[in-house]
């Protein structure tokens, strides 16, 4: 600011950030912004969309409240009954983020075991393979007559949905080590246990992170079939129960609600994950640098 202006009361003009640029990094810029803001907005625009036509679906059509209600009626049901929704949701969450730690603490350390063995990859692997293609409805029932503990067995079901993405896409990025890496790691006396810690975990973080993307919505969706299975009821019953009571008693606006609360929760633990791997990935691999166009 110069004396001039400071005795006339005028302000310098800010600098704007796209003075000096060539016309092509202008434009650049500007597309990176609307990406950015329509990245959020558009989502947005069709979820508020959406609820107004659902609202108007069921004015239009005078559709009864036990068989589709309102979206005003599910929120308010979600506002009323949140003391017994809350706690639901909480029993569920325990359910899914234990599952979720087991079957990330097993398949990482079982990758590791495998990468360092081949016949135990040979003789287990398989084993793996027949827990997730095995649907978890089918063996739910045999896992709650033999588990004494209902809490135990939902952990177990959720745990087995969410076991295999984890261990498949580990392995799988333990053997993905660039082999002229491996070689140059021998040249030098590297132990095997050196070699994992610099080398193969390293090259495995991407796919680990991605299993682990895919275990937390499917540790969710574990703990949620689980329940259904059990059918549990009282202090330590989850949101699926309250799903099951609610349609019991033709009360849809708290079933609606619950279906909402699985849903935000679900797309929770999926930003989380994204986030995680965002931040640690985001120096140093392909996958998260950002590029010019």
């Amino acid at each position: 600011m110069t004396v001039a202006s400071e005795q006339h009361g005028l302000e310098a003009p800010m600098p704007n950030a796209t003075v000096g640029l060539d016309p092509a990094e202008v434009a650049k810029l500007r597309a990176a912004r609307r990406e950015r803001v329509g990245r959020w907005l558009l989502p947005v625009v069709i979820l508020a969309l959406s609820v107004v036509l659902w609202d108007r679906v069921c004015v239009w059509n005078e559709i009864p409240h036990y068989i589709v209600p309102r979206p005003g009626l599910v929120l308010e049901a979600l506002i009323a009954d949140w003391p017994i929704l809350s706690v639901a949701l909480l029993n569920t969450l325990k359910i899914t983020f234990g599952a979720l730690f087991i079957a990330t603490v097993g398949g990482l350390a079982l990758a590791v075991l495998f990468t360092q063995s081949k016949w135990i990859e040979i003789s287990f692997f398989p084993f793996a393979v027949i827990l997730q293609v095995t649907p978890i409805i089918a063996i739910a029932p045999l896992i709650f007559i033999y588990v004494d503990s209902v809490q135990a067995g939902l952990l177990i079901c959720a745990w087995i949905v969410a076991f295999f993405p984890v261990l498949s896409n580990t392995t799988l990025g333990l053997n993905s080590a660039d082999h002229n890496l491996r070689s140059l790691f021998a040249l030098y006396g590297a132990t095997r246990w050196q070699t994992l810690r610099y080398l193969r975990l390293p090259a495995a973080m991407p796919y680990f992170l991605g299993g682990l993307r895919i275990a937390g919505g499917l540790s969710l969706i574990g703990a949620i079939v689980a329940e259904f299975v059990a059918g549990s009821a009282g202090s330590g019953s989850g949101l699926a129960n309250q799903i099951l009571e609610a349609s019991y008693r033709l009360n849809m606006p708290r079933m609606f609600a619950a279906l909402l609360l699985i849903s935000v929760t679900g797309i929770l633990i999926f930003l989380v994950m994204n986030l995680i791997s965002h931040l640690l990935l985001r120096s140093w691999h392909e996958s998260a640098l950002k590029r010019e166009h």
